[in-house]
């Protein structure tokens, strides 16, 4: 009888097994079902704007948009130059520039992102950083790295001999080209004396 009972025993336990792990299977794939995060992604338009806009305030600079589907979700912006400076349109996420920017004084301005629940203040995506970048026009008169330069040169030197170097800079980018090139001309005292675009 001993080895009916443990034949029997031997025969049911992979039965139950089998049975005990698709219950723990099913409840796992539902849990996961359940937990499952849809993937969503902020979504972003270039953000830049030209320096010295001469036109009414404010500015529009870009957009900030997320791929979040909420009636009552309100969009945000935090940084050192935010609410101040720029401000985000809650609803459609426009960026605005309530300033006329120099580019010579501040080149790009980083702020960060928020998507948030009116109701709760809950945010509804992780805060995203992002970049306003201020491009250059052309609105500096190169400057002379100092009032005077003096210069020598022995009598009957040959034509062609150095005298002086002169150097003069320009704010402007010099990554736009043409903004920051400098060249040099001799106004009085050409019939002596030229320069080059190296001064």
């Amino acid at each position: 009888m001993n080895h009916v009972i443990l034949l029997f025993s031997l025969l049911f336990t992979p039965a139950f097994a089998d049975k005990e792990s698709q219950r723990t299977n099913q409840n796992f794939s539902s849990n996961n079902a359940s937990h499952k995060r849809l993937k969503r992604d902020w979504i972003w338009n270039q953000m830049h704007i030209k320096e010295e806009i001469d036109t009414p305030l404010p500015h529009h600079v870009g957009k900030i948009t997320s791929s979040v589907r909420n009636s009552h979700a309100k969009y945000i912006i935090e940084g050192e130059y935010a609410n101040t400076i720029f401000k985000v349109e809650e609803n459609s996420g426009d960026v605005y520039a309530f300033e006329r920017l120099d580019r010579e004084k501040k080149a790009e301005y980083e702020l960060t992102a928020l998507i948030i629940d009116r109701r709760n203040n809950q945010s509804l995506e992780p805060p995203s950083k992002f970049i306003i970048k201020v491009y250059d026009i052309n609105d500096n008169v190169p400057v002379f790295v100092q009032k005077v330069f003096n210069g020598s040169v022995p009598e009957m030197s040959p034509v062609g001999t150095s005298v002086t170097k002169v150097t003069a800079v320009d704010a402007d980018d010099p990554t736009v080209t043409g903004h920051a090139t400098v060249t040099y001309q001799v106004i009085k005292g050409d019939e002596y004396f030229t320069v080059d675009d190296s001064g």
